[in-house]
């Protein structure tokens, strides 16, 4: 195990001023100056597109138990992690994504529908926020009751993780947890009444010969719903933000919405929706020319490494011919991204919709969009206008 004093210097300040006002290009001045950089708050983070692919293809010596807190199956290693994995990937079967389409489209259309024209609109908490939360509640078969305290409990779990508050991330798990366990009630009270849905079929789901445990089934939904709510989110923002500032690719796509699957790939590798996730060492690694020891934490910096010249060139170049296995998005190895064809669909779904019903998308004159700080990415608010 490495020393304390063996550490170096903090190389980086990840919650800097300088860092937070553009997250996206502090971290490429990073992965330039410094590409496997050490700080106080992440441990060693990784900012080279080869160094991530490496972490994330050795999971023997970059573990994913990197919480003393269950978190199935993100947060597990092989044997545990793939059975949970198999469980889990029924439920993201081609079929059942396919067929979520016509409500995911009759959401949208909803939303889209009640956004005011041309008047100032903040097209994160009136589109990006409310199509994340219920686009996941209705996937999940969650009742519309849960819309309003989803979200907050998103905006406090955001917070309380920024700040590394402990105390309060216990808090807020434990709420998240009588949400859940109010939902499994209901559904054990209904017995074989019960809705129909996801949320129940876990209910029934066995693990090496047993019924998952209400404690297995509480981690699954989290990672899904934290995931799911503030990626979709992200996401939605950031490609809004782009088509805006880019009214000729909007028109492009508007015309030929078939584009929009490799356009919507493209845009997030750009500006990517999720900054980071964690890893720590199995033992001691050279990686990136640095000695790390064992039981060091590593961050895996997607919004660097899905920007990377030695791979992508010019980062900021919109390409829809790019090779498509390169692109980290959905990430790699064997925590890939088990819901990366849902996530498509309703990217794509909302982006159509959206282009449908506008003929144009503008940000609002002197109106700066704000952009959401680590652990998040994309915008806090995008006030536009919309005709």
């Amino acid at each position: 195990m490495r020393r304390t004093s063996d550490k170096p210097p903090p190389e980086w300040d990840p919650r800097s001023g300088e860092v937070l006002s553009d997250q996206i290009e502090a971290y490429d001045r990073v992965r330039r100056r410094c590409p496997v950089a050490y700080s106080d708050y992440l441990g060693w983070s990784l900012f080279r597109h080869e160094d991530v692919v490496r972490a994330l293809e050795d999971h023997h010596t970059f573990s994913s138990v990197v919480s003393t807190h269950l978190s199935v199956p993100s947060g597990m290693d092989p044997p545990a992690h793939t059975a949970y994995r198999q469980l889990i990937e029924q439920h993201f079967d081609p079929s059942r994504v396919e067929a979520f389409e016509p409500l995911c489209r009759t959401i949208s259309a909803d939303l889209v529908a009640n956004l005011k024209r041309e008047a100032e609109i903040d097209l994160v908490t009136q589109l990006a926020q409310l199509f994340a939360i219920q686009i996941q509640c209705a996937f999940l078969g969650w009742p519309a009751r849960l819309h309003g305290p989803l979200l907050l409990w998103v905006r406090k779990n955001h917070r309380a993780t920024l700040a590394r508050d402990t105390k309060a991330m216990a808090a807020i798990a434990l709420e998240f947890d009588g949400y859940i366990s109010e939902l499994l009630e209901e559904r054990l009270d209904a017995g074989p009444d019960a809705p129909d849905d996801i949320t129940t079929e876990l209910l029934r789901q066995k693990i090496e010969g047993r019924l998952l445990n209400h404690e297995e089934i509480v981690s699954i939904l989290r990672n899904w719903t934290v995931g799911e709510l503030g990626t979709i989110t992200a996401c939605v923002g950031i490609l809004v933000h782009y088509l805006a500032e880019k009214s000729d690719l909007q028109q492009q796509l508007r015309e030929s919405p078939y584009l929009l699957p490799a356009a919507i790939d493209e845009i997030l590798r750009i500006h990517a929706p999720l900054i980071s996730n964690r890893r720590v060492t199995t033992t001691e690694v050279d990686i990136g020319g640095r000695k790390i020891g064992a039981g060091e934490r590593i961050t895996l910096m997607w919004a660097s490494a899905n920007r990377d010249e030695a791979v992508f060139g010019d980062p900021d170049e919109f390409r829809l011919d790019r090779d498509p296995s390169q692109n980290l998005l959905y990430g790699r190895g064997i925590h890939v991204c088990p819901g990366a064809q849902l996530a498509r669909l309703e990217l794509r779904v909302v982006m159509e919709e959206l282009l449908k019903a506008t003929r144009q998308i503008a940000l609002a004159p002197g109106r700066t969009p704000e952009i959401a700080v680590y652990p998040a990415s994309g915008f806090s608010s995008l006030i536009a206008r919309i005709s």
